[in-house]
This record gives C-alpha cells, sequence and structure tokens, in this order.
C-alpha cells in the first residue's frame, strides 16, 4: 500500500518540489497531504508522480511540469515556448504601476511579453490601463493571450503584437511607459547550460551576443513610442546597470537610475525621455 506520506517521504526530491508534484498529481490542497498523509493512493497516481519526479530529477523545470507559475499574485500558465516567470521581475511591474499613479487611462507597452506577466499583471492592477504586449513569437503570444483572457477576462483583454521589439508597432502610438526583460544573457554564458534555463526558450534568455544587444535596439528606438516626458525600464544582468545608465543617458534619457531587486541587486534600469 503506497500513501502520501510513504511516497513523500521515498521520493529523491527535496520536500517542497515533491510535495508540489504530489498536489499537482493529485489535484489536492497542501492542507490535504496533511489531513490525508494516510491515505492509500491510487497506482495510477503513484504512476504519474514518479514519472514527474523523475523528469524533475533530469533538471525539468516544476514550473514546466505543473504548467504554472505565480507571478505577482497571479496563476499564470507556462509552456517551454516561454520564459518562466521570476520573482525579481516583480520590479519592473512595481515600477511601472508607480510612474502612471495619478494617470487617466495610461498607455503601457511591454516588449518581449513572454507569458505575459508583466503586461497582466499591470493591467490587473490597474484596470484603466491600456497595455499593448508584443513578442516576436507567435507560440508566446499564445500563451500570453490565454493568460490575459484567464485572469482579466473580456473586459479587459490586452493588444498583442507579433513584433521583433518595436518594428511593427504603428508609428503614430506613444506610451507613458514602456517596459522589457529581454534577453540578456551573454551567448557563452555558462548558466545557459544548468539548470532550469537548459528547459527555457534560448531566444528569451540570450542575444547570442554579449547579453547587451536587444538592450541596445530597445534603448534606441523606444524614445519613438514615447509620449513627452514618458519612461522607458528595462530588467538586466546582475553586472549591467552601469552599462545599461550610459546607454539610456546617451540616448538623451533624463533622471537615468538604477532599482534594486529584493536579492540587494541593481536588477532595472531606466530613466525618462523629454521628446
Amino acid at each position: 500500500m503506497t500513501t502520501v506520506a510513504g511516497l513523500l517521504r521515498a521520493s529523491p526530491l527535496p520536500a517542497l518540489e515533491a510535495r508540489i508534484l504530489l498536489e499537482h498529481v493529485l489535484g489536492w490542497r497542501r492542507t490535504e497531504l496533511i489531513t490525508r498523509d494516510d491515505e492509500e493512493l491510487p497506482e495510477e497516481s503513484v504512476d504519474r508522480f514518479e514519472a514527474l519526479a523523475r523528469r524533475r530529477t533530469d533538471g525539468e523545470p516544476i514550473a514546466q511540469l505543473v504548467g504554472t507559475r505565480e507571478f505577482f499574485g497571479l496563476s499564470f500558465d507556462v509552456t517551454p515556448d516561454v520564459l518562466i516567470p521570476r520573482p525579481e521581475t516583480e520590479l519592473l511591474v512595481e515600477i511601472a504601476l508607480a510612474k502612471i499613479e495619478g494617470m487617466h487611462e495610461p498607455r503601457v507597452l511591454d516588449l518581449g511579453t513572454g507569458s505575459g506577466a508583466i503586461a497582466v499583471a499591470i493591467a490587473s492592477s490597474r484596470h484603466d490601463a491600456k497595455v499593448w504586449a508584443v513578442d516576436r513569437s507567435a507560440e508566446a503570444l499564445a500563451v500570453a493571450a490565454a493568460n490575459a483572457s484567464k485572469l482579466l477576462g473580456i473586459d479587459r483583454s490586452l493588444t498583442f503584437v507579433q513584433s521583433n521589439w518595436t518594428e511593427a508597432l504603428d508609428p503614430a502610438q506613444r506610451f507613458e511607459v514602456i517596459v522589457s526583460n529581454p534577453p540578456y544573457i551573454a551567448q557563452n554564458d555558462p548558466h545557459l547550460a544548468e539548470g532550469d534555463l537548459r528547459f527555457e526558450p534560448r531566444a528569451a534568455l540570450t542575444d547570442e551576443a554579449d547579453g547587451l544587444s536587444a538592450i541596445r535596439t530597445i534603448i534606441q528606438t523606444a524614445p519613438f513610442f514615447l509620449a513627452a516626458n514618458g519612461s522607458l525600464w528595462l530588467e538586466h544582468g546582475y553586472d549591467q546597470a552601469e552599462d545599461v545608465r550610459a546607454l539610456l543617458t546617451a540616448r538623451g534619457f533624463s533622471d537615468v537610475r538604477s532599482e534594486y531587486d529584493l536579492a540587494g541587486i541593481e536588477r532595472a534600469s531606466g530613466g525618462v525621455f523629454a521628446a
């Protein structure tokens, strides 16, 4: 007889990961794993759990195994076509919300939206915001659109555009805030061959260059789409803040600065462009 307690005890995974996978397989809440820990499990459920545990042991991300990841208090669907939303990226959402505070129907552009995490989180917090979500990947946009439908409903749907950064946008469009979490890992960074990153879309992680080429492109083109005194904010690597600030300043942005994430790392940099 295989029970909840016995299965978790025998699992080679860390306890938290094992519980997450078993909750997913059984469709139980976390408290049920405690209150029903001596309950015999169907053989089919045991087999499903062990198959997922083997995939996790091989390095496949938990988020992809269960198909969801929480971000900014919302549960986003994720697939191998999109970057897994990460806690540090919530900083971009917080910055954008601070920038549009007090504005009526602010316009926000999210470049490289992936799962839609940033765009949907902003729209969820500011019901009157007009949010555009851009990605060059049709598969990623499909995931983002599904998340928007699930989390926002049809009344507050976002505008989705398939585009390589701003290339396909209407040149007459203007936004109060542009945010982006672009690929910023250098092509030769060893982290690309480690952990969860091995299973995520490479194009969302690296620019196949020095880690700054996508950031350079966005900084150069964003001013054409910013309203007067609009803001651009970008997530970047732990050691890129100084370089990004220099690029922003050279392009004519003012009030250029960086913000720290909860780990004390300069994670996002941005500035204001006086059109």
